[in-house]
């Protein structure tokens, strides 16, 4: 097994951004009076004007610091491995974190809901449509990518599958549950990419170059 670089050791930073997002709605939450997790969108924890919007917001930013640290690490563990489709397929992930980190950064909602304001309309229908339509992409190329090179990588396609189900499954869910449990719902799609991010991150440290020695000593053999 070969010794675990700088790089190597970053990816863990996916994990990191996963306890800091749980940690951005749980602290959050516990500052925003009143707020309703089952009914109310995590965004509306970092509204402008929402009671939670300096710790929760604070809590966001250095979630996408780390999570676009370890999708950057990935992308550099994963030169000259597995196929293109599965590469691309991370490069445009990582563009989506990106993306959402900036966006979002950019572009809170201006009020829990939505406002109707023009950094209203650049969150939802710019930075989220931009940021669903990459998440889809990417991780429907994954999943290509790794059924086609299924020897090393049929796991992480797996998981990019049960990521893209839950990803669709939120906003279905949306469409048809009662209004009281939007949040629940919501969270679905939102959690599914926090911790695919982690997962890649997992990957990226642990995994991606034993898979590959073994796909090499596979593909000797036969």
């Amino acid at each position: 097994m070969k010794r675990k670089t700088l790089t190597n050791w970053l990816c863990l930073s996916g994990i990191i951004s996963l306890i800091v997002y749980i940690l951005h709605t749980v602290i959050g939450g516990m500052h925003y009076p009143g707020y309703d997790w089952k009914s109310q969108a995590v965004s509306d924890l970092t509204a402008t004007n929402a009671p939670s919007f300096l710790i929760a917001n604070g809590l966001s930013s250095v979630h996408h610091l780390f999570a676009g640290l370890c999708v950057v690490m990935v992308c550099l563990v994963m030169q000259r491995k597995g196929n293109k489709m599965l590469r691309l397929g991370i490069y445009i992930f990582a563009v989506m974190i990106w993306v959402s980190a900036i966006g979002y950064t950019l572009f809170p909602l201006s009020d829990a809901g939505y406002a109707g304001t023009f950094q209203d309309i650049m969150h939802v229908y710019v930075v989220t449509i931009t940021v669903v339509l990459l998440s889809i992409v990417s991780i429907t190329l994954i999943i290509l990518g790794g059924m086609k090179d299924q020897r090393a990588y049929q796991s992480l396609s797996l998981w990019a599958g049960i990521t893209l189900l839950f990803m669709v499954a939120g906003p279905i869910g949306m469409a048809f549950v009662p209004i009281e449990y939007f949040g629940v719902v919501e969270r679905f799609s939102v959690y599914s990419v926090v911790v695919f991010t982690a997962i890649l991150g997992l990957y990226g440290f642990a995994f991606f170059d034993g898979m590959e020695e073994n796909s090499q000593r596979s593909a000797e053999a036969l």
